[in-house]
């Protein structure tokens, strides 16, 4: 089943099902009751919002080793395999949704590099769990592009800005719920050129082993999300006017173009 979120037309945002070419409205979410409406809204034309906002957001930084060997080659840096499936944390004041524009600040430095990810959305609050029991608090997956400005992420003590400014975060374009994380394909695409390809097999730590340890220490609740990280380059660096697309054969693109912040 598929997921999204979606503006009606007196700006109201509402949950829906995607059957095909159309969304089913919704009373309700997938995480409590719902009920299936009479409406229907074409896909192709519907403004679709971000598919979960989550109450905290969760991110796997350095999990895959050609990544980490890429960072380290580009930016002279000696980030070592991770031991332990360690979490980080993103801000949801930096999510965007499908087809709104990433806005690089007017004083960014560079590079602004994409990330593409497969991105886990909690289904039910959860605390405690066995690697066995992981996954049974996943709704479903969708897709993240977690922006990175470098010189901000290298030069800042809690990257809150290299990671976090504003529209850092596209993230859907829906909610998958019928689907394997441990073995998914992952492309990156600027300008319609392949730019990234993975599979996420190639994890350091897979997803139940990152829920199991983080959930020993907080709780996760519906809606809050963890995106699970990329693997190779993050090339070529993002400028005004390009478009970036990343993409899974089971939950669709996310697309977003890039643009420059005008100075005031």
């Amino acid at each position: 089943m598929k997921w999204c979120r979606f503006y009606a037309t007196d700006g109201s945002i509402h949950f829906g099902i995607v059957e095909g070419e159309h969304i089913v409205e919704v009373r309700g979410s997938p995480f409590e009751q719902y009920e299936e409406t009479s409406q229907r809204h074409a896909l192709s034309s519907a403004r679709l919002a971000v598919p979960a906002m989550p109450y905290n957001f969760y991110a796997m930084g350095a999990n895959f080793r050609k990544h980490l060997d890429w960072a380290n080659q580009r930016f002279n840096l000696k980030i070592g395999v991770p031991k332990a499936a360690d979490m980080g944390y993103r801000s949801p004041s930096a999510l965007i949704a499908s087809g709104e524009s990433i806005i690089i600040p007017s004083d960014s430095i560079g590079p602004v590099q994409y990330e593409g990810e497969l991105v886990a959305v909690i289904g039910r609050k959860a605390k405690n769990l066995s690697k066995d029991e992981a996954l049974s608090c996943v709704l479903g997956y969708t897709l993240g592009n977690d922006l990175s400005e470098r010189t901000w992420q290298f030069s800042d003590r809690t990257m809150w800005r290299g990671k976090n400014a504003d529209t850092f975060k596209p993230m859907g374009p829906v909610i998958e719920t019928e689907l394997d994380p441990s073995s998914q394909d992952i492309q990156v695409r600027v300008n319609g050129k392949l730019a990234s390809e993975y599979n996420t097999r190639d994890a350091v730590h897979d997803l139940a082993t990152c829920i199991s340890r983080t959930s020993r220490y907080v709780t996760f609740y519906p809606g809050d999300v963890i995106w699970l990280g990329c693997d190779g380059a993050c090339e070529p660096d993002l400028v005004a006017g390009d478009v970036v697309e990343i993409a899974n054969p089971s939950i669709g693109v996310l697309s977003n173009r890039v643009e420059h912040e005008v100075a005031a």
